[in-house]
């Protein structure tokens, strides 16, 4: 997040933008906005700036700018104030503009090994995080879920002590085995016995405290049945909703509770892969004379959902939620992405919350381990000239939500072009403005509202320029303006 003095009079406080009169020395809120923005994804601080009621800046200036910046740097490296400084003598600026000088402070994202950045020495009551325009209280388990995310052994490779290998499915271990062997013809561990077996892929591990083989929390994730799984996971739910027919509710439905199957991830995961791509209108390929079926999508859509499954962090609340309908796919999970959205869309680095899980899922041909997945599912999306797929990210709790449309991308035709000019500008379109244009409606989804810095970000505009082409799109009537001021949310049409 940069911050451009020259364009100061576009900006407006969001959720990577916080301005602070600081009139009467260094705020206390200072330091929650810092936490906040450590915890999301970074952000930018202003100190010497008020916001106004039309959510516009203006300057108010710093009395003391020195003694403030020495305030700050003195704080910040106070580990009783403040957990961790992320930053370097670079992240912080002082600008002078017509006589009143401001201070900027750039706070960067921190590590998944750095979160829970907190303050006041109280990990619990001094955890924050920003949502939009404001910081707030993380609560107790959004501060455990950042504990969880911390070591480099993951969760599911806990040794659940407690329980024997029996609560383990017989036969689901049985129908992954089968699997294994179909993808993995001869491999060496197809001789051994279950319990060696299940020890080889990390389903299970000897206990320490009894040296007996013990399931792991990724053993029983995958093998074992819902009512046993609740008992290390009191939140696990797996939902699948289908709705095909505006007129039922639901034309199918599955969920993880419901007793009358086992509940458990492997027996959803192809339960599930069966009902997403039952009704794909993909062409099949011919490889010689022989169909193949199997085609970039459908090795797209096991990927999402694998994804989906093994970055769930399941001891959060509400689930893993797919949703199919007629023209998309969401799929949802519990849990913020580890190695940060940016970095998951540009690929090439893989750190699943659940490593384990990865490791039984790569054993049958399932999953990505190189970090290029979700990339990969976008370039297959681009191929089949379908809207590009969304990532959301929200927070409180914490929750990934990938959206894939079948879409086609709606293009802007020559005379959506001229009425896209604004009123009274007489110059032709550039091509480059009718790109942009385009990327917009491209990603924007129907029944779906964006705010204006939304929209920049995944053009790769600056706000003032999405600004602009957002009043273009609202005046030839290809999308409608929700609300006013700082509130106002976009919406196509």
């Amino acid at each position: 997040m940069n911050f451009d003095i020259s364009q100061f009079d576009s900006y407006r406080e969001d959720n990577r933008r916080e301005v602070k009169k600081a009139k009467g020395g260094l705020p206390v809120s200072v330091w929650e906005t810092y936490s906040a923005f450590a915890n999301c994804y970074g952000g930018v601080i202003i100190l010497g700036v008020k916001e106004n009621r039309d959510g516009s800046w203006s300057m108010t200036g710093l009395d003391n700018a020195d003694k403030l910046q020495k305030d700050f740097w003195n704080t910040i490296n106070n580990k009783n104030k403040v957990s961790v400084n992320l930053l370097t003598d670079n992240d912080v600026e002082i600008y002078e503009e017509n006589d009143d000088v401001i201070m900027v402070i750039y706070v960067p994202k921190a590590k998944r090994e750095q979160k829970p950045v907190y303050i006041n020495g109280d990990i619990f009551n001094g955890t924050f995080r920003r949502n939009w325009e404001g910081d707030y209280h993380c609560d107790r388990s959004e501060v455990l879920a950042m504990l969880r995310d911390q070591p480099e052994e993951t969760a599911d490779m806990k040794v659940l002590q407690d329980m024997p290998l029996a609560v383990l499915n017989s036969e689901t271990v049985r129908a992954y085995r089968n699997r294994h062997m179909a993808y993995r013809t001869e491999h060496v561990w197809e001789r051994l016995g279950d319990e060696e077996y299940l020890e080889r892929i990390g389903a299970a591990k000897l206990s320490a405290k009894d040296n007996v083989l013990h399931p792991t929390a990724a053993g029983l994730l995958m093998f074992g049945e819902e009512y046993k799984i609740l008992y290390e996971f009191p939140e696990y739910f797996l939902d699948y909703r289908e709705i095909l027919d505006p007129t039922i509710r639901w034309t199918d439905r599955l969920q993880s509770s419901s007793g009358d199957w086992t509940g458990n991830l492997f027996d959803f995961f192809f339960r599930v892969y069966g009902k997403l791509v039952k009704d794909l209108k993909i062409p099949f390929k011919l490889d010689g004379i022989t169909r193949v079926d199997d085609t970039p999508v459908h090795k797209a859509l096991r990927e999402a959902l694998a994804n989906c499954i093994v970055n769930t962090d399941f001891y959060f609340p509400r689930g893993i939620v797919i949703r199919k309908d007629a023209e998309s796919i969401v799929m949802e999970n519990p849990g913020s992405i580890r190695t940060g959205k940016e970095q998951m869309l540009k690929g090439g680095i893989s750190d699943p919350r659940n490593k384990a899980l990865m490791k039984m899922f790569n054993l049958i041909g399932i999953g990505e381990r190189a970090g290029s997945g979700v990339p990969d599912i976008y370039s297959v999306w681009e191929q089949q000239g379908w809207r590009q797929p969304e990532v959301v990210e929200k927070y409180g709790p914490d929750r990934t939500i990938l959206k894939l449309s079948f879409v086609k991308k709606v293009a802007i035709k020559n005379g959506d072009k001229k009425a896209a000019i604004k009123s009274g500008d007489k110059k032709k379109m550039t091509k480059k403005t009718e790109q942009q244009l385009e990327n917009i409606l491209k990603n924007m989804h129907a029944g779906e509202e964006y705010r204006t810095s939304e929209i920049a970000e995944f053009i790769g505009v600056k706000e003032s320029r999405a600004r602009v082409l957002v009043n273009k799109l609202v005046n030839a009537g290809k999308i409608k303006a929700k609300g006013k001021n700082k509130g106002r949310r976009y919406e196509i049409m």
